[in-house]
């Protein structure tokens, strides 16, 4: 293994001026940094992680905190999305990613605990029960923390303006001569809540009014109890002239609902999803649905953690809001 004082000899200067050429110091000249790191380069020198943080003081390595519900894991295609463009971010930025969980072998941790033994200079909370005592104990602590779609008090969050986005569909759906809308939400989360307010809002400032019975509870990113709300929403009396859905993968399952029961989208029940991955594009017909922007939200996220660290003193929490587009398809009908 190639060491800076390999280096020293090849090149004829001393350890101390290898060390500031590599480290980017600029009290040696261009040209005898250039020819060090060159000649470093050469030879296959790496620099040494544990050196580089015991001098430092810092890992260069950020947490990621998710946990999905539905087990879905990586293949949820939207938080898939954001975490991606955070990985690729972080890396520019010259930070490494762990995920963290409270399960290491055979060891039992809760998340800060598995954040310090991994050593990590703040976590970006991605996903999970933000009620949870242990996910409060890691934002409530001294390790640098930021939030999806959820806000802590003096921390910065990225959240997806999921208020505009309700506001957005309802607006199209009336716009398409639609007043019996029916809304699919997912599980009790600040997201829900937030969307299920902005749809009875904007419904109410258009006249339109939802019963009851028009609101049904299923969960994210599962297509088996959206389907299961889409049958007892086709079999009302009254039955809705269209569905949100909480997710375009949930879809899925009111899809497949309404086409065992010989209806047709959108000539006998129009369709709107939530989220705007590939799914919705390639589907037949094209789902209408709101784009959800995870590439600004993974890249937010990574710099805004990064940010934190590296300047604590003068870092101040905010709440970053990015908007999101309503992609229009081929599943609301004009009536």
């Amino acid at each position: 293994m190639v060491t800076q004082k390999d280096i020293s000899i090849a090149c004829g200067v001393s350890l101390a001026t290898v060390s500031k050429a590599l480290s980017g110091q600029s009290d040696i000249g261009e040209e005898t940094a250039q020819h060090i790191r060159d000649t470093a380069k050469a030879m296959g020198y790496l620099p040494n992680a544990a050196a580089r943080a015991l001098k430092t003081n810092r890992s260069h390595n950020l947490g990621v905190l998710f946990v999905d519900k539905t087990s879905s894991g990586l293949r949820h295609e939207y938080f898939s999305e954001i975490l991606n463009c955070l990985k690729v971010e972080a890396e520019k930025l010259g930070y490494d990613i762990t995920f963290i969980s409270k399960n290491l072998g055979d060891m039992s941790m809760t998340y800060y605990e598995h954040a310090k033994y991994r050593n990590c200079d703040g976590v970006v909370v991605a996903s999970v029960d933000f009620k949870d005592p242990d996910v409060v104990q890691l934002v409530e602590s001294n390790l640098p923390t930021v939030t999806l779609d959820y806000v802590f008090d003096s921390r910065t969050a990225i959240m997806s303006d999921n208020i505009a986005g309700m506001v957005d569909i309802v607006n199209y759906v009336y716009k398409k001569g639609h007043r019996k809308i029916a809304v699919i939400h997912g599980e009790d989360t600040s997201v829900t809540q937030k969307r299920l307010a902005s749809f009875r809002s904007t419904a109410a400032k258009l006249g339109v009014e939802v019963p009851d019975e028009y609101v049904k509870s299923a969960l994210y990113h599962d297509p088996r109890s959206s389907g299961l709300a889409t049958r007892e929403l086709l079999a009302l009396h009254d039955r809705p002239t269209c569905i949100l859905y909480p997710d375009d993968f949930s879809f899925i399952g009111g899809m497949n609902e309404i086409e065992q029961q010989g209806l047709s989208i959108p000539d006998d029940v129009s369709v709107v999803g939530y989220d705007g991955i590939l799914l919705s594009q390639v589907l037949r017909p094209r789902l209408t649905t709101y784009r959800q922007d995870a590439t600004t939200m993974g890249t937010k996220a990574a710099q805004s953690l990064v940010d934190i660290i590296e300047h604590p003193l003068t870092n101040l929490p905010v709440q970053i809001m990015v908007p999101g587009q309503l992609w229009e398809g081929d599943t609301v009908k004009q009536l």
